[in-house]
């Protein structure tokens, strides 16, 4: 079999090896897809053996916060000394990482043995998208993301379900131990069959802007995923953290300014379709995190399903994305990449509105059919504006661009996760404190309002409707937040110019 090979002047590897590469790339990103969600199901077996109950949400913050942080820079390596040996790196810390959380003997090693793991995650999904547009053409990168959306997809449902499965009936720690056979054949797969041709030069690496941009980033994303959780959003951490991560972003800024070879270079800020990209990509993560966190929690708390439905009703939006991802090459060389995600764009909106406007006693046909929508529009949107900002550089600047827009998105999952998160809470204390007396002796401010209406028979009928009608309008208010973010969506689009134009 002939090897996929790329170079600064070919971008496009030989048609007979590619197969093999993109069931790499689709069986790692499946692995960091995976691990971001597995967890969440075995969180009881964890803490029954390990303990620290209180500070099992870093498992998931940790993870997020690390790989989020680290793309820009795995980005700029890749361009710097080509994609194989970085996404190698990424597999491995990412492997070292799984059997280090695999054998954690308390719950802070397990939270410092998955931030291992997402700087090793950080690496794999920049990288992927990058080797896909070196790989394949663009009349081809849409059918080929399409393929890897629907890998998220998949993860994003069998994820919590394989978790559980691992937790009842073999042990959590398997959670990380399976990923070693899996992770050790996509490295064989891609030794064996990607080769790259990388000129090589000297360079200066960035040290001081790579540090600057990974500290600040880290404090205010660190600040968004935990203010009004750990801390008050007005209190003393809160300000001296988003104040430190301030001043490092803007130190960031003018040493790239002045750097021979900045780590995130200021032209991406300066084209209207990298702009445009990276804020539609922001608007796609806090979206993606919207739906995955509160479409569960109305299909179980308000319409009263179980978790295997509710997973279904997410599933509805992960079938919907790849679909459309793949169809959306025909449409964007007919009418334009940017035209093309203006579709997806309505077709969002419409499907967070569907969303706002269920009610109570909607049934869950109608609510997958909203998230199917929305999941379409996604594919339109997220497909095209990507495949639009890697066309506009060449090879060496192709991982900057793309490590920026996952980057991102990634931001935008953080951003949405703080400000949804806030909207329901903000809504259920309001209801909460307004409460009748005959009900507001069984809730408190804060109060956990899914698990009271799963228990049913535990509690009065009367307080399990309050809280019932309280949970919907928590989730009816995000649903109307999604609404905004897709029309915030339609701006940055226009942003994006008609004629796309490849850099000089």
């Amino acid at each position: 079999m002939q090897e996929a090979t790329f170079t600064k002047r070919s971008a496009v590897g030989l048609r007979s090896a590619r197969g093999p590469v993109l069931g790499s790339v689709m069986l790692t990103t499946g692995l960091v897809a995976l691990d971001s969600t597995i967890i969440a199901t075995a969180v009881p077996s964890v803490v029954r053996d390990l303990g620290g109950f209180a500070h099992f949400p870093w498992l998931f913050s940790i993870y997020l916060l690390t790989a989020a942080v680290t793309t820009p820079l795995y980005g700029k390596l890749a361009d710097v000394l080509g994609r194989k040996p970085v996404m190698f790196f990424g597999i491995a810390v990412f492997l070292l990482g799984s059997v280090l959380c695999g054998a954690a003997w308390s719950m802070l090693t397990l939270i410092v043995f998955r931030a291992v793991q997402g700087i090793g995650a950080g690496a794999i999904q920049p990288i992927s998208m990058t080797i896909i547009g070196d790989l394949y053409s663009v009349e081809e990168r849409a059918r080929v993301q399409g393929y890897v959306a629907g890998v998220w997809g998949v993860s994003s449902v069998v994820g919590p379900t394989l978790g559980g499965v691992f937790a009842d009936y073999l042990s959590w720690r398997w959670i990380f131990f399976v990923n070693l056979p899996l992770g050790l054949w996509a490295l064989w797969m891609f030794a064996r069959h990607l080769k790259e041709h990388v000129e090589r030069r000297a360079h200066r690496i960035d040290y001081l802007g790579a540090a600057l941009l990974i500290g600040g980033c880290t404090l205010l994303i660190l600040g968004t995923l935990e203010g009004g959780l750990m801390w008050a959003w007005g209190s003393a951490p809160s300000i001296a953290i988003f104040a430190a991560g301030a001043v490092m972003v803007t130190a960031f800024v003018f040493v790239e300014r002045r750097a021979a070879e900045p780590v995130l270079p200021l032209w991406v800020f300066r084209h209207r379709t990298l702009v445009g990209g990276s804020l539609v990509s922001l608007a796609v993560g806090a979206l993606v995190i919207g739906l995955t966190s509160y479409v569960p929690n109305f299909s179980q708390g308000v319409l009263g399903t179980s978790a295997l439905v509710a997973g279904f009703v997410v599933a509805a939006m992960t079938l919907g994305w790849p679909i459309s991802a793949t169809f959306s090459g025909r449409i964007y060389l007919r009418i334009g990449f940017r035209n093309t995600a203006l579709i997806g764009g309505v077709v969002i909106i419409a499907g967070t509105v569907m969303c706002a406007l269920l009610t109570e006693d909607t049934t869950i046909a109608a609510m997958g059919i909203a998230c199917f929508v929305i999941g379409a529009g996604l594919g339109l949107v997220a497909a095209p504006t990507l495949i639009a900002v890697q066309s506009v550089v060449g090879w060496d600047r192709r991982g900057v661009v793309t490590g920026t827009n996952m980057f991102f998105r990634s931001v935008g999952s953080a951003v949405g996760a703080a400000v949804f998160g806030a909207i329901a809470n903000t809504t259920l204390d309001r209801r909460f404190a307004a409460a009748p007396p005959d009900v507001k002796p069984a809730v408190s401010s804060g109060a956990d309002a899914t698990g009271i209406v799963l228990k049913p028979g535990d509690v009065p009928a009367i307080v399990a409707d309050y809280v019932r009608a309280s949970l919907y309008s928590a989730t009816h208010n995000v649903f109307v937040g999604l609404a905004i973010v897709g029309v915030a969506g339609i701006v940055a689009i226009l942003l994006i110019p008609r004629k796309i134009e490849q850099l000089p």
